[in-house]
């Protein structure tokens, strides 16, 4: 079934330098590769006047000090720091001024974000989300996006990940308890009337 441009964005969730770029300090080649898949998909999502937003997982040096539990540098190291190179998006995708960029500082790009508002403001109800990590920031946007009502589609052939169970694990979760999956390929927009 085609996607309606009014109710529709493509959401791509933290391609960035830290992630995507070999000299990233989180670089996984999986992330890399699906950088020209993440940009057909957005170049097609333009020219069928479908919104874009890109979310952009930032880390505020901070950010941590004071942490109980939630502490990402532990678990990963430092990365994607706030004003860093690594911080920015890959500049292979095409990010235009229409275009919505959502900071956020954990995996979820819904928490403590305006992402909710700006897609309720817009009408949008189907969100195809793409990018990457699978099984770690494309993952539960998706499920925080399902929790909010939206209808979240996973686009599979353009998600990066670590390992190959990782991508498999979160498109199957997402497939089968709150979303949809579908490729490139499968993806139709209804013309622009």
């Amino acid at each position: 079934m085609p996607y309606d441009p009014d109710r529709t964005a493509v959401v791509v969730v933290d391609m960035q330098n830290g992630f995507c770029h070999p000299d990233g300090s989180l670089h996984a080649p999986a992330s890399e590769a699906a950088v020209d898949e993440v940009s057909e998909l957005v170049d097609r999502a333009h020219e069928a006047g479908v919104r874009v937003v890109y979310t952009r997982d930032v880390h505020p040096p901070e950010q941590f000090e004071d942490a109980h539990y939630y502490d990402e540098f532990e678990r990963w190291g430092e990365h994607v720091v706030e004003g860093s190179w690594e911080a920015d998006l890959v500049a292979e995708l095409d990010v235009r001024p229409d275009d919505h960029v959502v900071e956020k500082h954990t995996y979820d790009a819904f928490h403590d974000t305006e992402l909710d508002g700006w897609l309720s403001a817009r009408g949008i109800d189907d969100l195809l989300i793409c990018g990457t990590l699978a099984n770690v920031c494309v993952l539960h946007t998706a499920g925080s996006a399902g929790l909010r009502d939206y209808r979240p589609v996973l686009v599979t052939d353009a998600i990066g990940y670590i390992e190959e169970a990782d991508h498999e694990y979160a498109v199957d979760h997402a497939d089968w308890l709150f979303g949809e999956t579908t490729t490139r390929d499968a993806v139709e927009f209804l013309p622009v009337c």
